[in-house]
């Protein structure tokens, strides 16, 4: 039995879209496929009839199409002269099978796409619901309603974030040295600035500095300073990052590259919280809070001889250790919006992804962890501007490509309490088996999202389309750390 489609109202409400096009034919099919979701198509022949309708009506204009017959100079001039009076209007271009794909009109930002005519439904309606991504972002008061949360790495309700969290609280205002453990990628230093954040040093300065990243013959001077003429090329002096840091928090990343000569004098630094500049004799007092991170497992570097004993035991007073992405999967839907509320936020564009394709991301190992997923995301982004990325979008390694072919051939499970017929693939259980409780809140999370970003971020709409009550819903928010529009009373 094939999968039925059942909806309860229409998918794209008080929908309008402008046309500038004279043909019949193609006024005809867009009138029938925008009034089959309820919106309202409106022909006209210049940019001095389009008027977005008043607030009373309750409609939304939500993108103009261009017509195939128009030349381009008129394209271009009307796009500019639209980007200008209704700068949160998209304009598509439409095209067919004789005249091709369209050329592309330079310098108008408002111009995100083209369709051709006709077009198969999804597509139309994909471009509509892309449309409406672009002007929500274009709105003012877009930024309110979706903040960005400050440490992205650390979103999730799994049981290591939850942990991680835990830690981050218990040590924050404190001044005990941390010592942050993870593989590359994992978001050291996103925990390195939140203990500064929550701590009582934080309106003083963060100091990063990648240890592994500074050659070791300048890592001397790169953290304590130097004086003039200290060394060739010191024509004047210079602060080091301990001195930056002063009263506030130095990170010293990828400490497990440090040379031994440096670590015996960060190890003096540690004990008698003084240095001296190199050049100078002059010794320096310091009030700095030390965070050390390292991908390195550094017992294993002691047995080596790699690195100090001493050293350790100084560093690791309290040590945090950051999950790896592949255990914590159930994260990634969290994860995923507000990587895209930052690319939102910083006026990059946006995405969105479907369950199917964050359910697929789901499967993947991430040897780059959250780093990766970050990348990922930004480039689905400029791939898909204000688009819907289903599996098939997904660059090949993020797929699951053994699973696709067996996707066509899932089982089907009836809804209860739906209509007879109603029915649903059931996912199939990977060869190595899977955490049935991470996968389910992964999808879990994975369908509030979509929800709440049908439902325009209103709790109450989002709950009538899951079948849930709104302060069940509204508990689920919390839990998941998930993203949501205040809403007004009675809402």
């Amino acid at each position: 039995m094939g999968q039925t489609i059942v909806t309860d109202g229409p998918v794209f409400p008080n929908l309008c879209v402008y046309l500038i096009d004279q043909n019949s034919e193609r006024q005809n099919y867009l009138e029938h496929v925008i009034g089959f979701v309820e919106g309202d198509l409106r022909v006209v022949s210049e940019l001095s009839e389009i008027e977005p309708p008043s607030q009373d009506e309750g409609t939304v204009c939500v993108a103009l199409f261009l017509g195939i017959d128009m030349a381009l100079d008129q394209q271009l001039e009307i796009t500019r002269n639209l980007q200008e009076k209704f700068p949160g209007m998209p304009v598509f271009q439409l095209y067919d099978e004789l005249s091709g794909l369209p050329e592309k009109l330079e310098g108008c930002d408002n111009l995100i796409g083209s369709i051709r005519i006709p077009s198969v439904y999804d597509d139309l309606m994909a471009l509509i619901h892309k449309a409406q991504v672009y002007q929500e972002l274009k709105t003012s008061d877009v930024q309110t309603t979706r903040p960005v949360e400050l440490f992205r790495s650390l979103s999730g309700s799994s049981r290591a974030t939850r942990r991680v969290n835990k830690m981050i609280e218990q040590v924050a205002d404190s001044e005990a040295t941390v010592l942050i453990l993870g593989e590359s990628g994992t978001g050291k230093e996103v925990v390195a600035r939140k203990l500064h954040f929550h701590s009582v040093r934080r309106g003083k300065p963060f100091v990063p500095v990648n240890c592994g990243a500074i050659p070791a013959d300048l890592l001397e001077s790169e953290l304590f300073g130097h004086e003039k003429g200290a060394f060739t090329g010191a024509i004047s002096a210079r602060q080091g990052r301990f001195e930056m840091a002063e009263n506030g928090t130095l990170f010293l990343d990828e400490i497990g590259d440090m040379s031994m000569p440096m670590q015996v004098k960060l190890l003096r630094v540690l004990q008698e919280r003084t240095f001296e500049r190199v050049g100078s004799s002059k010794t320096m007092a310091c009030n700095v809070r030390i965070i050390a991170a390292t991908h390195r497992n550094l017992e294993e570097a002691i047995k080596n001889g790699d690195f100090r004993e001493d050293l350790f035991y100084r560093l690791n007073v309290f040590p945090i250790e950051m999950p790896p992405l592949r255990d914590r999967v159930e994260d990634i839907p969290v994860l995923v919006n507000d990587l895209i509320h930052r690319i939102e936020n910083e006026k990059r564009g946006s995405v969105r992804l479907t369950p199917a394709a964050i359910a697929a991301l789901s499967h993947y190992r991430w040897p780059g962890n959250v780093r990766e997923l970050a990348n990922l995301i930004e480039r689905l982004a400029i791939l898909h501007p204000y688009g819907v990325v289903d599996v098939s979008d997904l660059p090949d390694k993020f797929r699951p490509l053994g699973d696709l072919h067996e996707m066509t051939q899932l089982p089907q499970v009836t809804i209860e309490g739906e209509e007879p017929g109603t029915t649903v693939n059931a996912p199939r259980l990977p060869n190595d088996g899977l955490d049935l409780k991470a996968h389910l809140n992964s999808l879990e999370q994975s369908l509030i999202q979509q929800a709440l970003d049908e439902s325009d971020g209103i709790v109450a709409h989002a709950a009538k389309r899951l079948h849930m009550r709104r302060t069940t819903l509204v508990e689920k928010l919390r839990k998941y750390g998930l993203q949501r529009q205040t809403e007004s009373p009675g809402i």
